[in-house]
């Protein structure tokens, strides 16, 4: 077996969506598994969608997940001459032809699925066929196709199809004569050439069906009769994904495709092209699809979907890296956080599943929060920071946000929650009138409350256990039980309804600034019609 080298060919149009990185990632674990080579090619021909901003991103996300490439980037737009090249040495040698185009007035090059398949190892015989023909219709038949009506089921059918669907084609009378022999004709028929068959009453040919070996799905098949002909360079001379996708693999001496299955279908016309250019078709596995819950492809509409948005909300780059990677793939034990060198070890195409991969965001978080609990300190920090920009006071110091960090980030999901400890750094501005009511709605809380401020000018509050031991103190001698202060002091000091010890929080904050926030504030006005009894009772604590 020759060196392996696959690609990765996306079409930079936008935004990166986490289907095709998927394909990137099972690519590249591949390609460094089998030791092979692992080969960008950017396929930017559509000129008004490609644009340099969508390379840049493009480029931008393979660099922020790890996915090097070997040799040099392939751009598909430098390749135009070569692809014209081949679909002429197409027409020469009689594997396509020229149409005349009456919208256009160009000649699009259509082509031709071969009708003599006898020596072509991806085509096999499947029997003979009949169907009868419908009534009154005439049949038409162009180099590049057949059109005809027949009966199936006691329905009349329309079918179209190449030639090659319809080897050795006789078109039968009322008494069984012979009205049409393909055999016969074919070889001198033009393209410009229409002949026309009336009072058909029966169709028969020899059924044939294209067929490759998919390393996911197994074997997969077509029968020829289900397939056209079809074009490969537009009336305006621009080569069509066909033909550009088959002569760039050739280019790039690809052994080994690797994409979704989405193209199942183009497969059984590709693995045409490339014999018909003189080449072996590659090896495939297409790769299962990325489903929302309810099983259907998984879009905006379900969520995020582009890698950007991700990495936005705060997603560590090994974390969706690893995630994408369990999509439809299992290293067949039950390790789920696993490394990029790790996975690359263990990946294998045999372990590729064929159903869909559902994603599961909660699992994603879960993934994040387990790389994200294993950063150096100063690391986090760092990435964390930058999510308090939008705060209209501006960034902390790296200092004090270190400080913050160090205790946050076990408790941390996504990169993104450092936004939302601006409390550590600046009062609340709002606090839920409705969480207050019901944090202070226990008789003795507006006491304990007091109370505990009142402390905090003599508390030592460098020793958390100090700290806790004095909220205890102050709920014992209000009648409260134990940690029935907690939600309301949890509340004044941070404004929010969940996060670390409250005495970590004291902590940090000092004495004044803590007592600051506990002690009665000015009156709370509703925001809200239904707010207006929480916000009275604030008052009264006020």
């Amino acid at each position: 077996m020759s060196k392996l080298r696959v690609r990765f060919a996306p079409s930079p149009t936008g935004n990166v969506h986490i289907g095709n990185i998927r394909v990137a990632i099972f690519n590249w674990l591949f390609a460094r598994n089998q030791n092979g080579e692992f080969l960008l090619r950017v396929e930017d021909t559509d000129r008004e969608r490609s644009t340099e901003s969508a390379v840049e991103a493009l480029l931008d996300v393979m660099d922020w997940l790890g996915l090097d490439h070997d040799g040099e980037i392939l751009y598909q737009s430098s390749r135009l001459d070569d692809h014209r090249a081949a679909a002429e040495s197409l027409v020469n040698s009689g594997c396509a032809i020229r149409k005349h185009s009456k919208d256009s007035g160009g000649q699009p090059v259509i082509f031709l699925l071969p009708y003599e398949c006898s020596k072509i190892p991806f085509v096999r015989t499947k029997g003979e066929a009949g169907l009868a023909a419908a009534p009154g219709k005439e049949i038409s038949i162009t180099r590049s196709g057949a059109k005809f009506s027949c009966i199936e089921n006691g329905k009349e059918i329309e079918k179209s199809c190449s030639l090659a669907g319809l080897y050795r084609l006789r078109i039968l009378g009322r008494d069984g004569e012979t009205l049409f022999d393909l055999d016969k004709r074919i070889a001198s028929m033009s393209p410009a050439d229409e002949i026309k068959i009336s009072g058909a009453q029966r169709i028969e040919y020899v059924s044939r069906e294209v067929f490759y070996h998919d390393h996911v799905k197994g074997e997969l098949a077509k029968p020829l009769d289900s397939m056209k002909d079809f074009v490969i360079v537009r009336s305006d001379g621009s080569p069509v994904f066909h033909l550009a996708n088959v002569c760039d693999d050739i280019a790039q001496d690809i052994n080994f495709i690797v994409r979704g299955d989405d193209h199942v279908e183009n497969t059984f016309r590709h693995v045409f092209l490339f014999h018909a250019l003189g080449h072996q078709p590659p090896r495939y596995a297409h790769l299962p699809m990325i489903v929302n819950q309810a099983g259907k492809p998984y879009s905006k509409r379900d969520g995020d979907a582009y890698v950007g948005d991700f990495r936005k909300k705060g997603f560590l780059p090994q974390a969706l890296f690893n995630h994408l990677a369990l999509l439809g793939w299992s290293p067949g034990d039950d390790r789920e956080k696993m490394g990029r060198d790790e996975m690359a070890g263990a990946f294998s195409l045999e372990r590729v599943k064929s159903s869909p991969g559902k994603f599961d965001i909660q699992k994603l978080i879960s993934m994040n929060g387990l790389y994200i609990a294993e950063m150096p300190p100063d690391a986090f920090a760092k990435l964390a920071i930058e999510f308090t920009s939008e705060w209209p006071e501006g960034k902390p110091s790296p200092d004090e946000f270190a400080k913050i960090a160090a205790l946050m980030q076990s408790r941390t999901k996504t990169l993104a929650q450092a936004a939302e400890w601006k409390y550590f750094f600046h009062a609340p501005h709002e606090i839920n009138p409705k969480d207050l009511e019901k944090a202070l709605s226990r008789p003795g809380s507006r006491d304990a409350l007091l109370s505990f401020a009142g402390s905090l000018a003599t508390l030592d509050v460098s020793d958390k256990a100090i700290i806790e031991a004095q909220i205890r103190a102050s709920e014992g001698s209000s009648g409260l039980q134990k940690g029935g202060l907690n939600p309301a002091l949890r509340l004044l000091l941070t404004g929010a309804k969940s996060g670390p010890p409250i005495e970590d929080i004291i902590h940090i904050l000092g004495a004044e600034k803590s007592a600051e926030r506990i002690k009665p504030r000015r009156p709370v006005a509703a925001t809200k019609k239904n707010d207006h009894r929480a916000a009275e009772f604030l008052n009264k604590y006020s």
